[in-house]
């Protein structure tokens, strides 16, 4: 509290772990992510500058590496979308004449009125939402962008005001604005994988080869930018190239993504799917390189994974709840997917019951719930962590979820989030062991959940369950 008694206001709805969720959507980078956190911190309590920039990065590194990435995590996690985010492809401005399409023609030139400026303060109010005021500016490749494109961005990176052709202003104060390079992407790669002959028996720690390509990499901005435009930046923040066990956590995510797209898309025809080790590591050599690092392992799992998968569902070859299990083919070279008619549920559980996922920490009472939803008529699947919650869902079909808000390894309403978006027209029971938060209690009420406060009865309970189920089950019918 100040001198005057009062509180530094604080952003709507700003995440307080920001790091660790920016580390669970940008993999192998987390020394970099902290990099950022920072700023945010001082812009979620007002002690930011003022009239510039509420933070300015430079995120250089190899292609592949998570520098695009880290932007559009930060949006989802801040405003709920990639896409709340003013994009700026600079190889698209490798012409002076072409900065004209950022801030329109001046009044006088031929086709003024028609030149509709892309940095507008109307753009940028397009990029914030109501849980966070915070503004996402992404000027991607800034390396290829004109003389005359960089020399606009110093006002806007010093005084956060962009002039535009007809005489007005927009104001970046309330704004990040990232810039992507791969300024000295081979001289890294070569600092982490030398030639043959040159690496010594020793392996250097992972301080030396960080402080190694932060170096590289402020040589090569000082030798392609003026010192006006690089002291205007807050942070130079250097991505390393991934190694393979960051390419594997990778695969997996694209992997996990294809699941909750099935469920998502397919509802109550959905499936689970299996990737066998061999099978991924196919994936992985096919996908990742050196060079690239994992920019095309998306369009590999699109092109070896996704594509088959949808000719055997257009078959009719794919039973709702079974498996397919994906495996390598016969010859070494592409993939074969099988499916398994067994029911996605334990086998002693009957499949025509529906599956109920039990979340919560305490082991007593997930074992007390257990017996209870069997009472109810249905089969339980409990789970004491978001991630083992997460595993359960991309294996087995889930009708219901009981969802306590109190979990060790990451807030019950983040959860919430991603099982909706994962299994539709799920239902849903909240439990707490004590008062909801606002956001959480606008969240129950927004969705229609039902909110039960421990400690509860049997019957409360076993009534709940049985509602929703029916009402699941009726959804579907």
């Amino acid at each position: 509290m100040d001198a005057g008694g009062t509180r530094p206001e604080v952003v709507a709805g700003a995440p307080v772990n920001l790091a660790e969720q920016l580390s669970r959507k940008v993999v192998g980078q987390s020394g970099a992510l902290h990099r950022i956190v920072p700023y945010f911190q001082m812009y979620q309590t007002r002690l930011n500058a003022v009239d510039r920039p509420a933070g300015v990065f430079l995120l250089l590194g190899p292609s592949g590496t998570g520098k695009t990435r880290t932007v559009e995590a930060l949006a989802e996690i801040l405003h709920g979308s990639a896409k709340h985010l003013l994009k700026i492809d600079c190889a698209e401005y490798q012409s002076d004449h072409e900065v004209a399409k950022l801030i329109g023609a001046p009044p006088g030139y031929i086709g003024h009125r028609e030149t509709k400026p892309l940095l507008t303060q109307e753009r940028l109010l397009a990029a914030v939402t109501p849980q966070c005021d915070l503004a996402l500016v992404l000027f991607d490749e800034i390396e290829k962008a004109a003389p005359a494109f960089t020399a606009l961005l110093l006002g806007l990176l010093d005084r956060a005001t962009l002039r535009l052709g007809d005489n007005t202003s927009v104001n970046f104060e309330k704004s990040f604005v990232f810039l992507t390079s791969n300024l000295g992407a081979r001289e890294m790669l070569k600092a982490v994988q030398p030639d043959i002959g040159f690496q010594g028996s020793e392996r250097p720690s992972t301080e030396f080869v960080a402080d190694r390509l932060q170096t590289i990499g402020i040589a090569a901005v000082r030798r392609r930018f003026s010192p006006e435009f690089v002291n205007r930046i807050d942070a130079v923040i250097t991505y390393r190239p991934l190694d393979a066990d960051a390419l594997g956590a990778i695969l997996d995510h694209h992997v996990e993504e294809l699941r909750q797209h099935v469920r998502t898309r397919l509802g109550d025809r959905s499936f689970g799917i299996e990737v066998m080790p061999d099978a991924r590591k196919l994936l992985l050599d096919r996908g990742t390189s050196v060079e690239y690092g994992a920019r095309e392992l998306r369009r590999t799992v699109h092109r070896m994974l996704t594509q088959p998968l949808a000719a055997l569902v257009a078959d009719g070859t794919v039973p709702p709840r079974s498996i397919v299990t994906v495996d390598l083919a016969d010859d070494g070279a592409s993939l074969a997917l099988r499916s398994d008619a067994a029911p996605a549920v334990p086998a002693d559980s009957g499949s025509l019951r529906p599956v109920v996922l039990v979340l919560d920490e305490n082991a007593h009472l997930a074992k007390w719930l257990d017996h209870v939803c069997g009472l109810a008529g249905v089969t339980a699947l409990t789970a004491a962590s978001a991630k083992e919650a997460r595993d359960i869902v991309a294996r087995y079909h889930v009708d219901l979820a009981i969802v306590d808000l109190v979990l060790p390894d990451e807030d019950g309403l983040s959860v919430l989030r991603d099982l909706l978006a994962a299994v539709s027209g799920l239902e849903v029971v909240v439990t707490t062991g004590g008062e909801l938060s606002p956001d959480e209690a606008a969240f129950c009420e927004g969705h229609g959940f039902p909110v039960l406060r421990k400690p509860f009865l049997p019957e409360d309970i076993v009534a709940l369950v049985r509602a929703r189920v029916a009402r699941s089950a009726s959804a579907l019918g």
